[in-house]
C-alpha cells in the first residue's frame, strides 16, 4: 500500500530519477541527463517556479511512482477531438493542461499507484478550473493506456516524440467535467 502521495521537493530529486530511470531501462530508451530528462534534476526551475506540480508516491520511505501537472496559459486552439500542429508541435487541441511523467517502478505496479497519480492530477487540474488534460503516451505503454481509459481517456492522435528514440505515441485527452 501507498503510504502518500505528496508534492515533490527538490530533495526528492534523486528517487524521481530514480523511478524513471528504471522505467527507461526496462524499456531499453535513451537516457538524456541534459537533454530530454533535464527536467528531473531541475523540479524547482521547470516545475515549481513555472506553477506546475510535480507529485511522488512514497511507500516505506521510498519514491515508487512519479507524475506532473502542467498548466498552459492559453488553451491549445480547436475542438479537442483532434490533434493540431501548435508552436511547431503536434498537441491536443482544446487542452489547457498536460499530464506529465507518469511513472511508476516496475515492482509497485498493480497496486493502484498509477490509478492514484492519474486522479490526482484530474482533481487538481478541476480545482483549478481546468477542462481538458492532454497527455502523450508511448505506443508500446498498454497497460497505462487502459488506466487512462478507465479515466474517460480518448485517443486523439499520434505523434513522434522528441525524445532521444523518437518513440511514437498516442496523444489522449481527459476531459475534467470542471463546472467552473
Amino acid at each position: 500500500m501507498v503510504d502518500t502521495i505528496r508534492l515533490a521537493t527538490m530533495a526528492d530529486t534523486e528517487g524521481v530519477v530514480r523511478v524513471i530511470r528504471a522505467v527507461f531501462d526496462e524499456y531499453s530508451f535513451t537516457w538524456e541527463e541534459g537533454g530530454y530528462h533535464a527536467d528531473l534534476y531541475n523540479l524547482q526551475g521547470h516545475y515549481f517556479d513555472k506553477g506546475h506540480l510535480f507529485w511522488v508516491a512514497v511507500r516505506d520511505d521510498e519514491i515508487v511512482g512519479t507524475v506532473a501537472l502542467e498548466f498552459f496559459a492559453e488553451p491549445i486552439p480547436d475542438d479537442c477531438t483532434t490533434s493540431t500542429t501548435y508552436k511547431g508541435a503536434v498537441r491536443a487541441s482544446g487542452a489547457d493542461c498536460s499530464l506529465e511523467r507518469l511513472y511508476v517502478l516496475p515492482t509497485a505496479r498493480n497496486g493502484g499507484i498509477g490509478g492514484r497519480l492519474v486522479q490526482k492530477v484530474i482533481d487538481e487540474a478541476k480545482s483549478s478550473g481546468r477542462k481538458k488534460i492532454e497527455l502523450w503516451s508511448d505506443k508500446r505503454f498498454g497497460d497505462a493506456h487502459r488506466l487512462y481509459g478507465r479515466f474517460g481517456g480518448k485517443v486523439i492522435g499520434e505523434r513522434i516524440c522528441h525524445d532521444p528514440d523518437q518513440s511514437p505515441e498516442w496523444g489522449l485527452v481527459i476531459e475534467t467535467l470542471s463546472d467552473e
